[in-house]
């Protein structure tokens, strides 16, 4: 039966509970807000299927991308709405054509993130754009099987550890599954979003809130801002509240790496170990290669991993640009590298309060000297 010793062999794909013929893996949340597996030792019948699955036990080999572009979707509204240049939006758009279903990240009502699908071009707006919580799978897995096994074209979308763990789940290569996993940066904590959230409400004195974007472009794509739209009980009216990446608290906690999950901080699927078909991220640093393609207003680094993913992205239309891909790993060491875990990461989780992040980030500030060199190494580093 799965046991987890350590918290980092855990990523949380939840294979383990479906895959379960007895049913006897919950997931239970701890003190950080992750869940982890936990087995029913009266019922479980020890078949070993949640091993087997597992897909930080048995890891796969890296593998190197077919081919790889800058691209951007046509449409400036749809690319508006997503987080980077809107291929995700395409590329569903042409399985859903197909008679297919799509799988991805949507918003619930308590504004945590869930694992669902849609098998209209209506449905793909609550997919669009970046959550940065990891979501909650539910049954997703068992879902996507039956509809392979009724032969509907899929397309799941995930998190490179998600994607790992639907593969290990099916056991088996299916010709009409497409795959798509993104340059995760890692997954932050569930209760501190939800601590940020009730924090804000209190103080913009919001009865509800309407709508959340991680990624919202009305101060740029390259200082992208998170967008929280209230319903303010003193006025009824609804008001947005629009804090730039740097400045916003969440963010700031979240991009120095203070709350991810233990198993973030030394990933078990980069460098290609998730065998998606099609890796989609954002193509940092493209005014430096191709100054003409940038407007700022998002540019994808879509990575082609096989060939049904480079044949599915030849199909769609999209402005692109063949590039390489040490040109899109400058800008997006995640495809490689896991984040670094400090001592900042206990200091935090000592209280884990929201309250903490600021304090936290002051002592994580560069002085002018450092800042000084760390913009001359990535001067020649993009050179």
């Amino acid at each position: 039966m799965i046991q987890i010793d350590k918290k980092e062999d855990c990523c949380g794909c939840s294979a383990c509970s479906q895959i379960c013929p007895k049913e006897c893996i919950s997931l239970k949340e701890d003190n950080q807000g992750f869940v982890y597996p936990v087995v029913d030792k009266t019922t479980c019948i020890e078949c070993g299927l949640c091993e087997k699955i597992c897909p930080i036990l048995n890891q796969r080999e890296g593998r190197d991308s077919l081919s790889i572009y800058a691209a951007k979707n046509k449409n400036k509204e749809i690319r508006e709405q997503s987080s980077s240049g809107g291929i995700f939006t395409l590329l569903a758009d042409k399985v859903i054509s197909e008679g297919g279903v799509v799988f991805g990240a949507r918003f619930d009502e308590n504004w945590m993130v869930r694992h669902d699908y849609t098998e209209t071009i209506e449905g793909l707006s609550a997919f669009r754009g970046s959550k940065y919580l990891q979501s909650i799978m539910g049954n997703s897995y068992q879902k996507t099987k039956d509809f392979l096994n009724q032969g509907r074209k899929v397309l799941f979308s995930g998190t490179p550890c998600q994607i790992a763990g639907l593969k290990k789940y099916l056991r088996k290569e299916y010709e009409h599954l497409l795959t798509i996993d993104i340059i995760c940066h890692g997954v932050p904590s569930p209760l501190v979003w939800g601590n940020y959230i009730d924090n804000e409400c209190k103080r913009l004195s919001a009865e509800t809130i309407t709508e959340i974007s991680f990624r919202d472009k009305t101060t740029g794509w390259k200082n992208f801002s998170l967008k929280l739209d209230i319903n303010s009980s003193k006025d009824s009216n609804i008001v947005s509240q629009i804090e730039p990446f740097r400045k916003n608290v969440f963010m700031k906690g979240f991009l120095s790496n203070l709350y991810l999950r233990p198993s973030c901080y030394a990933c078990a699927f980069r460098s290609g170990k998730s065998h998606s078909d099609i890796t989609l991220g954002d193509f940092w640093g493209i005014q430096h290669y191709y100054p003409e393609f940038d407007d700022d207003k998002g540019v994808n680094l879509v990575l082609c991993n096989t060939e049904k993913g480079h044949k599915y992205f030849s199909l769609i239309d999209a402005e692109k640009i063949r590039t390489t891909y040490s040109k899109g790993l400058k800008g997006n060491p995640s495809l490689e590298h896991s984040v670094l875990k400090t001592k900042h990461v206990d200091e935090f989780w000592e209280t884990g309060s929201i309250h903490n992040i600021e304090k936290i980030c002051k002592k994580k500030t560069p002085s002018l000297v450092k800042k000084v060199v760390n913009k001359i190494l990535y001067i020649l580093r993009i050179k």
